[in-house]
């Protein structure tokens, strides 16, 4: 038994803020809602302090928001708010793309194939966390390649206010992105093309601040 370490109180952090922020993303904990940190570390087996941790970083990545002494609630999606995520997230992935296609080797692009092909099985079938898992999947692949750390955690941060709607419209019958525009991009990355990379990435991203605009 002298073996067994104890866990970091960073990862009991952490697990606690995915697991939490996951439960919002996906809409299991809804806009609105009140969260006490009491239920949720009980039911994630941790204690309250973790949870406490991971309420505070959600606050501030827009998740949560907090009145002191008062209640801690899901923030509704808005609009305004996920236009201005997708704008910053997609600055960040056309600033990753310019570094990283010239970096690429054949396996990063098999890769970004590989998930493309999942993104599009997965629309086909409505299955939305499995597209856009795959979806960050063949992102990750220019974000990992360009070794900008800060530009991956701003891309961390933002993404989940974004997710939100997507699921949103995804479940009202609307598209989740497009398959199209990823075989253009992987296209490009494949050939070299720097300035078309870009180009295709900020077209992506615009698709996504456009699903904010009023119906």
């Amino acid at each position: 038994m002298d073996a067994i370490q104890p866990v970091p109180r960073t990862l009991l952090r952490d697990r606690a803020y995915a697991s939490i922020r996951d439960a919002i993303v996906s809409g299991e904990i809804e806009p609105g809602a009140v969260v006490r940190d009491a239920d949720l570390a009980e039911q994630l087996g941790l204690s309250r302090a973790p949870v406490r941790e991971a309420f505070a970083r959600l606050v501030d990545e827009g998740l949560l928001e907090s009145k002191p002494q008062s209640y801690t609630r899901v923030t509704r999606v808005v609009a305004a708010d996920v236009r201005d995520a997708a704008a910053v997230v997609g600055a960040m992935h056309e600033l990753v793309t310019r570094v990283a296609v010239p970096r690429l080797f054949a396996a990063d692009i098999e890769a970004m194939r590989e998930a493309n092909e999942c993104f599009a099985a997965a629309v086909g079938s409505g299955d939305v966390d499995a597209a856009l898992h795959a979806d960050d999947e063949l992102h990750d692949v220019l974000v990992r390649v360009s070794g900008n750390h800060a530009a991956a955690a701003t891309i961390t941060r933002y993404t989940p206010l974004i997710r939100r709607l997507e699921r949103r419209r995804f479940g009202e019958g609307g598209n989740c992105r497009s398959a199209g525009l990823h075989d253009q991009l992987i296209e490009a990355c494949a050939a070299g093309d720097v300035d078309e990379a870009v180009r295709v990435t900020a077209e992506i991203w615009r698709g996504l601040e456009g699903l904010a605009d009023p119906d």
